[in-house]
């Protein structure tokens, strides 16, 4: 053997231990502890310019025990100089479970940070409760910021269901807006409705999806989110009118209403394979994206399959459509993405692909949920077996 070859041999056991003791810190088996300054300048860092310097002070953050972490950050929020320091402990601080964080986001209802606003609002639309509702109700008359009023719309959506006068109220405003205004804050309502299956705005849905325009894309899917056999007939008839390219959102309507469910998906990975191989159809390879995406938040795994498929090895335009569609599947249906990720042959480029489109989304607080959920995972999970081994490769991979 000669030197350089030794050399070589070395070199690479050196860098695999390196490795290897990187990998061990940068997973630790269960929360770590860290002084009070420590942590202190950890949540500071959260507002610095440089990624990786905030990056591994949420990590920092993340990985503190909730006792230590919740009150730290909820001093953060209160009281801390920089508006987006005070944003990203509210976020972070929703990943930690715990029940103080309530009285915190019921406090921030009325801060003028639009970013803790919004905060605030995910988290009543994940823990409704009948107290903030009038308060909810008052603020549809003047959040306008188009990151903000979607947050808001999908917190009192998560109320429409619930017994009482305020629940009326929800309903009746819900209704009102997803008939009115601008249609980027229409689309949210109409989303909302179709995610808790509002059967009460039927009418309303029906009306909308047969008028032309980008409405009725978003309108197709939410009268199959709904089940309303009655919209059954309405997407039919949008088959034979709407354009090509809406086409894939009514096939994913029709299969979320149970009928000839196998057919419309087929026709979706049909779609997203032919707009993949021909270049001048990306509202078609959107189209069946999403269609997709809504087809495998409803149960049906294949629909990652063959997102998966089509995905791995393309490019854009092709690639940002499919990398949204499955990052929003792992924020809205975890479970089923976890367990397609763990088998997956090629599970390294199923994870960087799904990391793409975290990337792209601005869903902080839901991503926030997904990654308290892994870090919970793995840490409950016994070492080197196949759930543990995919969560310290998703924590590795998406940088939390």
């Amino acid at each position: 053997m000669t030197r350089a070859v030794l050399t070589c041999i070395l070199s690479v056991c050196v860098l695999a231990a390196l490795s290897a003791t990187a990998l061990a810190q940068q997973e630790p088996p269960q929360p770590q502890a860290v002084s009070a300054a420590d942590l202190k300048a950890a949540i500071d860092a959260l507002g610095t310019l440089d990624f990786n310097t905030r990056m591994t002070a949420s990590r920092t953050v993340r990985r503190s025990p909730g006792a230590q972490a919740v009150p730290a950050l909820m001093q953060a929020v209160s009281d801390h100089p920089d508006g987006y320091v005070r944003y990203r402990a509210l976020v972070l601080l929703t990943g930690f479970n715990d029940p103080r964080a309530r009285d915190v986001m019921l406090e921030v209802l009325t801060s003028p940070n639009d970013r803790l606003r919004t905060v605030a609002y995910s988290f009543f639309e994940h823990n409704p409760e009948r107290a903030p509702v009038p308060q909810l109700l008052a603020a549809v008359e003047k959040e306008t910021g188009e990151f903000v009023r979607p947050s808001l719309i999908r917190a009192l959506a998560a109320q429409a269901s619930t017994p009482g006068e305020n629940a009326a109220r929800v309903r009746q405003m819900l209704v009102r807006e997803a008939g009115r205004g601008q249609d980027f804050f229409r689309t949210a309502v109409i989303e909302a409705l179709g995610d808790f299956k509002a059967q009460y705005a039927y009418e309303t849905l029906a009306a909308i999806a047969k008028l032309d325009g980008p409405l009725q894309n978003d309108t197709a899917i939410a009268l199959g989110k709904i089940g309303d056999k009655r919209a059954v007939g309405v997407l039919a008839e949008l088959q034979k009118t709407a354009p090509e390219a809406s086409q894939p959102y009514i096939a994913a309507g029709i299969c979320l209403l149970g009928v000839n469910c196998d057919k419309h998906q087929a026709f979706l990975v049909e779609t997203l394979k032919f707009a993949d191989g021909n270049s001048g159809y990306q509202a078609h390879l959107r189209a069946a994206a999403a269609g997709l995406a809504a087809v495998a938040m409803a149960g049906h795994p294949e629909a990652i399959d063959a997102l998966l498929e089509v995905g791995i090895p393309s490019r854009d335009p092709t690639r940002a459509p499919v990398s949204l569609a499955l990052a929003a599947i792992a924020l809205r249906r975890t479970p089923i993405m976890l367990k397609i990720l763990e088998a997956h042959p090629k599970r390294d480029a199923a994870i960087g692909l799904m990391a793409e489109g975290f990337d792209i989304l601005e869903e902080d607080f839901e991503k926030e949920r997904f990654f308290a959920f892994v870090r919970r995972t793995y840490w409950d999970s016994p070492e080197n077996s196949p759930v543990r081994t995919l969560m310290r490769a998703l924590i590795g991979k998406l940088e939390f």
